[in-house]
């Protein structure tokens, strides 16, 4: 096994560790290190990435259910345009997508290059919802709202969006997700969160589901079930560290991590 493998599933236990010390972000990091360190073909990736995040979002839910943090009305209804955006997107819009997108000049833009690249700003819109500093007017305490009002319209939307981006990059898309449940559905942040694992959970398994009927005879599960694994130990590795570190604080040296690897891709895709 090559060194750069070896630090691919050395990246899966990095995933799972970050996901495990701040709760989010750390699937961003899925895609590139399959793509750049275990060779993995983008499209392939994004479809893999999805299970990782779905599986590891997962376990976080039901940790969150366990201490009676998941707003289950509300996963449901954020739920369902999500996962039926994303299952779409993985079975019928990706194999879709042309191989080849546009030249400029001697710069062919692939299938493959295209979605690195939307992938890579995906990555910068979520360092910056990592660095900026929180908006006052929102509610970050633990209270309660009197009552849960859904503007349904606005969340057909939003899931919709937030589906077609997770089934295209393959990335969990939380910092979308959490802002809305705190916005449209006046969810506390705490509970903000911890509902938002479960709807990632939903919508990226399902969309992986997609993948599935669309590529099995490409799909390695042997291959998948390890990275996942490793990534999973990280996970408690990473909760178990909260005790020690505060994942609040390093949410932002993360945030510039991952400004950081986005302009390195969009870099390694063009030059």
């Amino acid at each position: 096994m090559e060194f750069i493998e070896i630090a691919g599933y050395l990246g899966a236990l990095i995933i799972g560790l970050v996901l495990g010390l701040i709760g989010g972000g750390g699937s961003i990091l899925t895609v590139p290190v399959l793509v750049y360190m275990l060779y993995v073909n983008p499209v392939l990736a994004t479809a893999y990435s999805l299970f990782v995040v779905g599986f590891a979002s997962l376990v976080g839910a039901l940790r969150n259910i366990q201490k009676g943090l998941v707003d289950f009305r509300t996963a449901i209804v954020f739920s369902i345009p999500a996962f039926i955006a994303v299952f779409a997107t993985r079975k019928f819009l990706v194999p879709a997508l042309p191989d080849e997108f546009f030249t400029i000049g001697t710069l062919v833009i692939t299938k493959d290059i295209g979605i690195m690249i939307f992938f890579a700003i995906i990555m910068l819109l979520a360092s910056y919802s990592m660095i900026k500093p929180k908006k006052k007017g929102i509610n970050l305490s633990d209270e309660e709202p009197k009552e849960i009002k859904f503007n349904y319209g606005l969340i057909l939307v939003e899931g919709t969006v937030v589906g077609v981006i997770t089934g295209i990059v393959g990335a969990g898309g939380g910092f979308l997700i959490i802002p809305a449940l705190v916005i449209l559905a006046k969810l506390p942040m705490k509970k903000a969160v911890a509902t938002s694992l479960l709807i990632i959970a939903v919508k990226s398994l399902i969309g992986f589901l997609g993948d599935v009927a669309a590529q099995k005879d490409a799909i390695d599960w042997f291959f998948l079930a390890i990275f996942t694994a490793i990534s999973t130990v990280g996970i408690f590795i990473g909760i178990w560290l909260n005790n020690f570190i505060d994942g609040k604080k390093l949410k932002k040296g993360f945030g510039w991590f991952v400004l950081v690897m986005g302009i390195y891709i969009i870099y390694m895709e063009i030059s």
